[in-house]
């Protein structure tokens, strides 16, 4: 899989994965500048996770996203799709629940989370709507949903360097440090694929999600999109 459509099919989109999760934490970090861990900072502060809180914590990956709101006192569930992915995770760190799950079919029921977040993992679902939905369904009334996801940079000068980073620059330094570089070029063009800010805020807003907004991070590369879920 090297071109990035909307008919994603998700075994593929899993095997691409299970291929890249010995490196992929690192990778993240060389490509993205090191700013893959602001980013994860700013979704910790977002999400806000207080001590007794369930966080069901989607496409977890490796588990890496999840240590922030353990340290916050909260009850994490890692769940993602990779099962590579999670047996690299559960490597790491052995007393993690993580577990196995479509975004599209979640294995837990009704209004158990206080907060559900996806880091980087709804733009490879193939069904955003219907993942949005689930996301809702098994929050709680009053919890609250952080989606940080690729976006499009506000300053039309860096959108296009931006653009031009992806698609040109990104292949051959993912070959150098990825053990699937073809999954990196997919990946970017994923992102120029995937809605911008309001468009995704409208999409939140159509599953049922309120008070949605969102902040941008690096300019618009990456935007963080918060919603909540109404009492009664």
């Amino acid at each position: 899989m090297t071109r990035a459509s909307l008919d994603k099919q998700p075994h593929e989109v899993a095997a691409m994965f299970d291929d890249v999760a010995a490196k992929y934490d690192l990778t993240n970090d060389v490509l993205s500048l090191g700013q893959a861990r602001l980013w994860r900072k700013a979704v910790a502060q977002a999400v806000n996770a207080r001590p007794g809180e369930k966080v069901l914590d989607l496409a977890a990956g490796t588990g890496t996203s999840s240590m922030p709101f353990v340290a916050a006192g909260a009850y994490v569930v890692p769940c993602d799709f990779s099962v590579g992915m999670l047996r690299e995770g559960k490597k790491r760190n052995p007393w993690l629940p993580l577990t196995a799950g479509d975004a599209t079919r979640l294995p837990f029921a009704d209004g158990v989370f206080d907060a559900v977040t996806i880091s980087f993992g709804l733009r490879n679902v193939r069904e955003t709507d219907t993942a949005l939905r689930e996301m809702l369904r098994v929050t709680k009334p009053g919890g609250r949903v952080v989606v940080c996801e690729f976006s499009q940079p506000t300053w039309e000068p860096f959108r296009t360097v931006y653009t031009e980073y992806l698609m040109r620059a990104l292949p051959p330094i993912a070959r150098a440090v990825s053990s699937s570089p073809d999954a990196y070029v997919y990946l970017a063009e994923s992102i120029r694929e995937w809605p911008d800010q309001p468009a995704l805020a409208a999409r939140l807003k159509g599953a049922g999600w309120s008070d949605v907004a969102w902040r941008n991070l690096t300019g618009g590369v990456v935007a963080l999109h918060r919603g909540t879920k109404r009492l009664g």
